[in-house]
């Protein structure tokens, strides 16, 4: 039959426009698909100071002394505290020749800090019971501590510190700060094994308010290890990675520069030290537990702000100053089992904007003490579950298919090489909270370079531990108030 050729143009017309509305409407469906958020990370900037910050030269700092007279508070009507608080290298020059080595050294004394966090923590879950040595006449020795004593002073020191001062009258020190911990120490004459510091080493005579305390005493009653000599309570800690502290438990004056006092401040004078502590004088215990120094000086509520340990600025450690307004809060949970730690209520992780599918189970506490995320000022790269981890590894590596990647480094899987670019967008990552409120992270502090040359990694890691911990990289540039009279954690970027 011979072919119309009407009917046949018919038919085209019909097929062209079927297919003009097909191709659009999947257009048009793939438009409505929300884009992935991005953020703008600047490569150069931080290039610039990872390549500065080997040359830092801690000495053309503003002495301590001075910062500390423009920088506490004034605590008459509010009775707030204030302290100024230093990244690292602030006080201790780093002898490293080049960036990369630098944080691999960081990454060992990271290592060293989770498993000494994850050694406490299961020590309490299984029940281990220390000895407790009271009121027999006894010598401690670092032998006798409850994990193997391996020298960590080749590591280095903890990340920030803050200056506080000791006795009367008062002498500053520079002192780790440590929300993993409850005991404040320092080290002390006569040193039978001190490692070496940035200032002199406090000599108990020289104060009139130091007091030891008895071995009867209530402080010396809430210690984990104590002993007794002389009727005198001797203290020992161990923070299983090796370093310890050992000595006499006294009470003594703690100055808060010209912003107040607090008397009989119980704390540890160490005459035998050794481990990553190298350039503090010692310790500010800042977790939850009753010998801690917030709850010491009755504080309810601290905040502090680390700044990019590359940099040579400061910020404060707060106590009692009210929360920024504008804070993003999570609920600040306790265990039954462990009071030192700062337990949040977290639903979930974002990525690109988009909620991962990551079970809540993996972020709860449950009433035996298993599980859950705490916020730790020690340790640096944030750990997550497996499970979770590999959530969000793969998310970012999915949403970001134009990296150039690079070979893993450490603990590091996820890396690329960022030596051609000057800025890029990457992925989003936030913290989503009970309750609904969300923490977007700034791409420096989740993207960090571990080479000056521009080698850059994904800065979280896996952990086999139940929980999980968000380290300071994640908190860099954020005031974090710990309200332990509302029972919530505020995060406040760009507060230092």
């Amino acid at each position: 039959m011979a072919s119309n050729p009407l009917l046949l143009f018919a038919i085209f017309t019909v097929f062209a426009f079927s297919l003009f509305f097909s191709s659009s409407s999947r257009s048009l469906s793939d438009l409505s698909d929300p884009l992935p958020a991005t953020a703008v990370f600047d490569v150069s900037a931080s290039l610039k100071q990872a390549h500065e910050v080997l040359s830092f030269d801690p000495h053309t700092l503003k002495p301590f002394e001075d910062v500390e007279q423009s920088t506490f508070l004034n605590s008459s009507s509010s009775g707030s505290f204030s302290l100024p608080l230093y990244p690292r290298d602030a006080l201790h020059k780093s002898n490293h020749e080049d960036y990369r080595s630098l944080v691999l050294s960081r990454l060992d004394r990271d290592d060293a800090r989770v498993k000494s966090i994850n050694t406490k923590l299961q020590l309490q879950l299984n029940n281990v019971k220390r000895s407790e040595l009271r009121p027999v006449e006894i010598e401690i020795r670092p032998e006798d501590l409850s994990t193997p004593v391996i020298s960590g002073a080749s590591q280095g020191s903890g990340e920030y510190f803050s200056r506080i001062g000791v006795g009367n009258p008062a002498k500053l020190f520079s002192m780790v700060l440590d929300t993993g911990s409850d005991i404040n120490w320092l080290q002390c004459e006569p040193c039978s094994d001190c490692y070496q510091q940035a200032d002199p080493v406090f000599n108990p005579s020289s104060s009139t308010t130091y007091k030891p305390l008895a071995c009867e005493s209530q402080q010396c009653g809430k210690l984990e290890v104590s002993g007794c000599r002389g009727g005198k309570c001797i203290y020992q800690v161990s923070y299983g990675d090796g370093s310890y502290t050992v000595g006499d438990f006294v009470t003594e004056t703690v100055s808060f520069g010209n912003s107040g006092s607090v008397n009989d401040v119980a704390l540890g004078c160490g005459h035998d030290n050794e481990g990553l502590f190298v350039g503090s004088a010692g310790l500010l215990g800042l977790g939850g537990g009753s010998l801690s120094l917030p709850s010491q000086i009755k504080a309810t509520s601290f905040s502090y702000c680390l700044v990019d340990r590359d940099s040579a600025r400061s910020s404060t450690l707060e106590f009692n100053s009210a929360r920024p307004r504008d804070s993003v809060t999570a609920p600040l949970l306790r265990s039954g089992n462990r009071d030192t730690f700062y337990y949040i209520g977290i639903s979930g992780i974002g990525v690109g904007g988009q909620m991962l599918s990551i079970p809540p189970s993996l972020f709860q506490l449950d009433e035996a003490g298993n599980g859950g995320i705490i916020v730790d000022s020690g340790t640096a790269i944030t750990r997550l579950q497996t499970q979770a981890y590999e959530s969000l590894r793969d998310a970012f590596r999915k949403q970001a298919p134009n990296l150039p990647s690079a070979s893993g480094v450490a603990l590091f899987d996820t890396c690329y090489d960022l030596s051609s670019l000057s800025s890029v967008r990457v992925p989003t990552v936030s913290f989503h909270f009970s309750g609904g409120k969300e923490l977007a992270l700034p791409a420096k502090n989740y993207l960090i370079p571990v080479d000056s040359s521009g080698t850059y990694c994904f800065a979280f890691a896996p952990t086999s531990s139940s929980m999980s911990i968000i380290g300071n990289v994640q908190q860099q540039g954020t005031r974090v108030s710990f309200d332990m009279a509302n029972s919530v954690v505020g995060f406040s970027p760009n507060k230092c």
